[in-house]
This record gives C-alpha cells, sequence and structure tokens, in this order.
C-alpha cells in the first residue's frame, strides 16, 4: 500500500504498515482521500531530526483525524498504537504526531537521520519512505528560521494513493478533483513557493529554456532567503567566481600549509582560514582567492575530498559569497566605528592622558 506526496521540491513515495497500524494508516489514507493535505506547508524542519507536515494552518497546532469526520467531535483525535513497537531506525520514517496527550491527528513528519531513538514510544511510526531520497535531501538543507519553519515554502501539492486496502465508509465525500487552494490556505509571511515564477514568461518556451528560466528563479529565491537571514548584504550580489570555499579542515591546518599546498594550480591573492573572534581557534574553514577564475575552478576539480592533514577536505564555489558578505561586514563595522569617533568629542580624562604622555615625552 503506497502514497505518493507530491511535493513542490519533488515526489516522495511511501508504503505504509497497514496491518501493524491499521487505525493510523486509515487515517492517513482517508485524509488524502478528501485531499485534506494538499497544500500543507512543511511547517518545521530541523536538519537531520525530522521534517513535520499535515496541519491545513500552518502553524503546527492545528489539524484533526479523519475519525472526526465519521464519529463526531469526540473523535478529533485517536489514540496512538504501542503495539507493536516500531522504532525510528530508518532514516525516511514516517510517523504520527503526538499531541502531547498520547493522541493522533493529521500531523506527521518524516526522519532525516537514522536511529532517533529519543521519538520511539512517544510516536506512532505507521510507515516509510521508498523513493523520493533527493527530495529528503532538500528538505533537510532548507534554510529555516529560529523556529525552524523554511524561508522559502515547501508543501504537499497533490496525495496520489497507489493502492489502499481499505473499504472508504459512504459517509465520506470524496472530491472528484483536486480543489483549488484558498488564499487562506497558501497564504505565508516567507517565500511561497509560487510567487517567483511568472506563467507568461514560460509560455511558447523549449523545455531546456524554461529549465534555465526556473533555476535562474530558484536562484533568486535563495539569494532572498540569503538576505532574510543576513547572509547576503543584498540579493543581486553575485559570488566571485575566483573564489574558494574550503571546508571541513583539521583545526591543526594552517593558513601557509593550505596556501603551500593549493598555490601549486595558480597564483594565490589571500589564502585565510576564518578563526574565532575570542580565541583565535581555527573555525575549520577557508576562503581561497586566485588572481584567475581558472586556476580556482582546477583547484575545485583537483582538491574536492582531498586528505590534508588526516582530514577529508570539502571544496566549493556556492559558499564563496559568504567572503563578500564577510568584506562587507569588516567594511561597515569599520565605518561605524569612523563614524562613532566623529560624532563624539573626545572625553576630558582621555584629553589630558594624552597631553600628559605628550609632556613626559
Amino acid at each position: 500500500m503506497s502514497v505518493v506526496l507530491e511535493t513542490t521540491l519533488g515526489d516522495i513515495i511511501i508504503d505504509l504498515y497497514y496491518d501493524e497500524r491499521p487505525i493510523s494508516c486509515k487515517n492517513f489514507l482517508y485524509l488524502c482521500e478528501l485531499k485534506y493535505y494538499n497544500f500543507c506547508l512543511f511547517h518545521s524542519i530541523q536538519t537531520n531530526f525530522i521534517a513535520q507536515t499535515g496541519d491545513p494552518t500552518g502553524t503546527g497546532r492545528g489539524g484533526e483525524s479523519i475519525y472526526r469526520e465519521l464519529y463526531g467531535e469526540q473523535a478529533k483525535y485517536f489514540d496512538m498504537e504501542k503495539k507493536p513497537l516500531i522504532k525510528h531506525r530508518k532514516r525516511g520514517t514516517v510517523s504520527m504526531v503526538n499531541n502531547s496527550n498520547n493522541q493522533h491527528g493529521s500531523q506527521f513528519f518524516l526522519t532525516l537521520s537514522s536511529d532517533l531513538d529519543s521519538l520511539d514510544g512517544i510516536h506512532t511510526v505507521f510507515g516509510e519512505i521508498v523513493d523520493g531520497w533527493d527530495v529528503l535531501d532538500k528538505i533537510n538543507i532548507a534554510v529555516v528560521d529560529r523556529d525552524f519553519r523554511p524561508y522559502h515554502d515547501i508543501r504537499i501539492i497533490h496525495t496520489v494513493i497507489l493502492s489502499n486496502p481499505f473499504k472508504i465508509p459512504s459517509s465520506l465525500d470524496i472530491p472528484e478533483r483536486s480543489p483549488s487552494p484558498t488564499i487562506e490556505r497558501v497564504k505565508s509571511s516567507m517565500i511561497t513557493f509560487d510567487e517567483m515564477f511568472d506563467e507568461d514568461r514560460v509560455q511558447g518556451k523549449t523545455e531546456e529554456e524554461i529549465k534555465d528560466y526556473i533555476e535562474e528563479k530558484e536562484a533568486q529565491a535563495r539569494a532572498q532567503i540569503l538576505e532574510l537571514i543576513g547572509d547576503l548584504p543584498e540579493a543581486d550580489i553575485k559570488p566571485p567566481e575566483n573564489v574558494l570555499f574550503v571546508c571541513k579542515l583539521n583545526q591543526v591546518t594552517t593558513d601557509e600549509d593550505l596556501e603551500t599546498i593549493f598555490s601549486r594550480f595558480g597564483e594565490i591573492l589571500s589564502c585565510e582560514i576564518v578563526r574565532d573572534k575570542k580565541t583565535g581557534d581555527s573555525l575549520c574553514y577557508a576562503f581561497i582567492e586566485y588572481e584567475n577564475e581558472e586556476d580556482a575552478e582546477q583547484a575545485y576539480f583537483k582538491m574536492d575530498n582531498v586528505l590534508i592533514d588526516d582530514r577529508r577536505i570539502h571544496v566549493d564555489f556556492s559558499q564563496s559569497v559568504a567572503k563578500a558578505k564577510w568584506e562587507y561586514d569588516k567594511k561597515q563595522r569599520k565605518l561605524k566605528a569612523l563614524k562613532a569617533r566623529r560624532s563624539s568629542p573626545p572625553s576630558p580624562s582621555r584629553s589630558s592622558s594624552s597631553k600628559r604622555v605628550k609632556s613626559k615625552r
């Protein structure tokens, strides 16, 4: 028994444990039949932990089980299924969310890592992902705010039931087609999943041209996210193509060591390991700026996943925009300090102290 979740990032196929978890599976399948999950937001994504969805309100406080529709208000939630015990051992485990009273409504989550023992016995596991791992990877690396809400909306667009062993109750009014989303349902304070696209711009375009347009718009959305969280001074900034971002360094690796290793690909203008402001300890990543873009590209292809000081490093261009951000912040701090000095007159004690120093000379 399988269900396809069509999301804004791609399709995920779930197999359900209908023998072990009949109550949870019926609830999930009947809600899918009613298109209840259409346009539900992934309202909480915790990297390498869980991605939570299934709440039509998008707040994490809403949702109700199908049994309310069938049996009335008293059945808004149903008791968790404890036996047999199924653990959250696999990445891609699908589990119902506990409402803190050992009951479930409509919310569920996907695990983004394996062996999440802390969830066992609290939430009811009722299925697992069997396809769509690349989509799960994309969900896992979503940029989120302090409440784990993604800056760029990720939603379930549609659910498709591939097989259903349960007979649908006649009292359920199953829609013939997916209903159109309401404004309230897709309203968001973040970057919505469709606001970046202009349908008129893709009319009459080839498949390749449409792909290029979508990639351009997705890049703009990512830049907007970085600007929202303060990782870019402005969304239109472009990463320098002659700067490499190197991470996963060993703390013992020095700037000089790194420059010596990477200089065989061309002349290096700067090589700097980023360090903690207070302790001076390496933060295990660096920026290397080459004079020529071709040299940077060659180093990127040759040095990624190379062993340096017993650590396999990672080399990339994609995060090199952080160097521009770092330089921008440094300039802003200098300007701020300069303005502060100009706006505040020197204190009498400091002035007289400097005079005393001069008089001693």
